[in-house]
């Protein structure tokens, strides 16, 4: 599919952009027909573009990209590298959010694998994002059934434990399911673009 130094490259761009995205909120416009009455007004969406990234590079850059670029991230944040939304380190791995990010891993694999599986189309596209995506949720309400089992900090009671799905995923999934409609529409673009 890619030579080895396209697949670097997009490893370093999903690196970046994953990053980037970590720091970087989310905002929508409001629908058109309401822009005579009050003008284009943005809101937030509730979540960051790191999402999108992670998706983004495994729709342009294939499996391997979109994987080696979220290794990279998390090797990253555990060795003390401020990369993570609230900071870095190996405690890291006992905050209630890791396991989204190790969700990445496997989410951007899955959606390189299935973005390529086909001609690039919008449906192939936003299928493969939604795959993702799925696979990031799976591993993270995973992640805090097992640190709920542990009593690691944050998901020491069953209540703590359902806040914090509630939390990171059922009321980041609005947001979120918007950032995969504006990845697959870029993706799109740009594969076509650049004729792959």
């Amino acid at each position: 599919m890619f030579a080895a130094s396209n697949q670097l490259l997009w490893s370093m761009i999903g690196l970046l952009l994953t990053i980037g995205g970590t720091f970087l909120e989310a905002y929508g416009i409001t629908l058109p027909w309401s822009w005579s009455q009050h003008g284009i007004e943005t809101f937030s969406l509730g979540v960051k573009y790191q999402i999108g990234a992670v998706l983004l590079v495994g729709c342009l850059g294939g499996k391997n990209a979109g994987a080696l670029s979220q290794i990279a991230y998390l090797v990253m944040g555990l060795t003390l590298l401020p990369v993570f939304a609230n900071g870095g380190g190996i405690g890291y791995i006992k905050e209630s959010q890791f396991g989204y990010l190790l969700g990445f891993i496997p989410g951007a694999w899955i959606c390189g694998f299935l973005a390529f599986k086909a001609r690039p189309k919008l449906e192939t596209l936003a299928f493969s994002c939604f795959c993702g995506l799925l696979i990031v949720h799976v591993c993270g309400i995973s992640y805090l059934i097992i640190s709920y089992i542990f009593h690691w900090k944050g998901t020491e009671t069953l209540p703590l434990m359902m806040q914090a799905i509630l939390t990171y995923s059922w009321l980041a999934l609005p947001g979120q399911l918007a950032v995969v409609c504006a990845v697959t529409v870029i993706a799109y673009l740009l594969r076509h673009l650049m004729f792959y």
